[in-house]
């Protein structure tokens, strides 16, 4: 919608340079923007503010000329404002026709093309496969997945990955474990080490090698046993992590192993590369990464002195992987310690030649989980923590999306679990919720009257005059544009705040007009507008994974 109001406005600057009344050496970005004051117009725009330095004229002036020689069918009133802004009021037919297409367009409302098809990857959870999913990863989960609907939305060639951290000592204690823990089930007196991993799901893995295998492993040494608790353990955890994530409606489009790194040789050609292009050297036993070269705070090690290879030297290769595959843009979704991963990335990026604005991480901020206003204690080790599972079992999957989505990844939340439950206004879920499903009732209602909306592109919508009608209007017609805004930015929070803002705006409406009356045409140009809005809140909550039931 703002398209057009840039065109117009540029059209009246071609107009007002022809006419001698500027130079406009060059063309400035046209930014337009809703007045905060709506009576002030439905438009706004300050480009006579940003010409008056090239101009050398004073910005009222500018906007005064600007404003003279905006002409179209589509503008009621162009008028200057404060020291140069212009504030542009349009036809209620412009509002209208750009109605129509929006219902005409149904679920493809609030596309773009904006990403013009450029391939982006898009890793998130990537949870190591030593325990359930905890509520810290489903924030991530939602937010990954929520922006990948996003992206696709708004034009971008999309993939999704999980990477499998299958490799490193937080594996070895996964498998000795579920091996201390089989030989414990088995009636052995085992003191349990505090670095292990503890909680019930270790043990219930133990019974299902029990199950399977019996006495088998009771008489082999440790050497032998943990290779094979190991790998049950992680394909046993990773099978949980998968199905958790279904039932959170998120899947990817690949599971990618860190293990595959080392089968293929891949770490082992980046390191040598890297070595070849002298971005590498060995200090105090270790191999370093001469990343401080490239602006991170200091070196890194990729090599321990007992020959370990460090997580940041299979990310090397793996992130090489990523951009072999033809990715032109890799965004990656980690929670908020890895922050000092950040320039470490770059760095290596950079060291290896590529550029490293290819490469962007979302921080996502830590979750406090709230019970009866009490914080729930989270630990994977322990085993004191909340899954993932039991907040979706408790809340539902459309409440925990929601909370999850509700405020900006980069800030700490907290989720209020009494709050998600409530059937209230007070509970923003719920409030989106009731709306779809109040206007799919006004529907039913309709037809059993035998009143059926007219869909069709000549349906008379002038029986719309109300200044609340052309609100909800002009609020649906933002949503495309919320869209590209929210992938640019990439933030999904917007699409929460954008649909609470929509159906508030539709809840104050219904409670004073009336949808269904004798005026027939008022009652069908009516139906047409709330057919709009239930196809825009739909839409917004698509692209936030949540459902829209017809009835509640």
């Amino acid at each position: 919608m703002k398209t057009a109001i840039k065109q117009i406005i540029h059209d009246a600057l071609v107009k007002a340079q022809q006419a001698g009344e500027l130079e406009l050496s060059s063309f400035p970005d046209i930014v337009v923007e809703k007045p905060k004051d709506e009576k002030m117009g439905d438009f706004s725009t300050n480009i006579a503010m940003t010409l008056a330095r090239s101009e050398r004229k004073n910005p009222k002036t500018i906007a005064e000329s600007v404003t003279r020689h905006l002409k179209s069918n589509d503008l009621s009133k162009a008028e200057v404002a404060g020291p140069g802004f212009i504030n542009i009021k349009m036809s209620q037919e412009f509002f209208l026709e750009r109605l129509r297409n929006a219902v005409a367009q149904g679920e493809g409302f609030g596309s773009s093309d904006a990403g013009q098809g450029t391939k982006v990857m898009i890793e998130f959870v990537s949870a190591n496969p030593t325990g359930p999913l905890h509520v810290g990863h489903g924030r991530g989960a939602a937010v990954g997945d929520s922006l990948s609907r996003i992206l696709k939305k708004a034009g971008y060639d999309l993939s999704t990955e999980y990477y499998i951290n299958d490799v490193g000592n937080q594996m070895n204690f996964l498998g000795r474990s579920t091996w201390l823990r089989y030989r414990e089930l088995k009636g052995e007196a085992i003191e349990f080490p505090e670095d292990h991993y503890r909680g019930d799901y270790i043990k219930d893995i133990a019974q299902e090698i029990i199950d399977q295998k019996g006495d088998e492993f009771l008489n082999k040494s440790e050497e032998e046993c943990v290779p094979f608790f190991r790998r049950f353990a992680k394909d046993n955890i990773l099978k949980g992590i998968e199905k958790d994530l279904s039932e959170f409606r998120v899947s990817f489009d690949n599971w990618f192993s860190e293990e595959s790194l080392y089968e293929d040789k891949s770490v082992e050609k980046a390191v040598d590369w890297l070595k070849g292009q002298g971005h590498i050297y060995e200090k105090d036993g270790a191999v370093w990464l001469k990343s401080s070269a490239f602006d991170d705070d200091k070196d890194r090690v990729i090599v321990k002195q007992t020959g370990e290879r460090t997580y940041f030297c299979s990310d090397i290769a793996y992130h090489q992987n990523k951009i072999n595959r033809g990715f032109k843009k890799l965004i990656n979704l980690m929670g908020a310690d890895h922050h000092g991963y950040v320039p470490r990335m770059e760095a290596v990026l950079e060291a290896m030649g590529y550029d490293k604005k290819i490469f962007k991480i979302l921080l996502v901020q830590f979750v406090s989980l709230l019970r009866a206003g009490e914080k729930v204690s989270m630990s994977t080790r322990s085993g004191e923590f909340e899954t993932l599972a039991d907040v979706v079992s408790e809340v539902g999957v459309d409440a925990a999306r929601y909370f999850f989505l509700m405020r900006s990844s980069d800030t700490h939340l907290d989720f209020d679990l009494e709050l998600a439950k409530k059937e209230t206004p007070d509970n923003p879920v719920f409030y989106i919720q009731y709306a779809h499903a109040r206007i799919c009732s006004i529907f039913r209602s309709a037809e059993e009257k035998g009143v059926t909306c007219n869909k069709s592109a000549e349906v008379d919508l002038s029986p719309l005059n109300e200044e609340e009608e052309f609100a909800i209007i002009q609020a649906i017609l933002a949503f495309p544009e919320i869209v590209e805004k929210s992938a640019r930015a990439l933030e999904v929070h917007r699409i929460s705040h954008y649909l609470l803002d929509l159906v508030s705006r539709f809840h104050g409406y219904y409670s004073r007009h009336r949808v269904i009356s004798d005026d027939k045409s008022l009652t069908q140009a009516r139906l047409f507008l709330l057919d709009a809005l239930r196809t825009t809140i739909r839409n917004g909550f698509e692209l936030m994974g949540i459902s829209s039931p017809e009835k509640m």
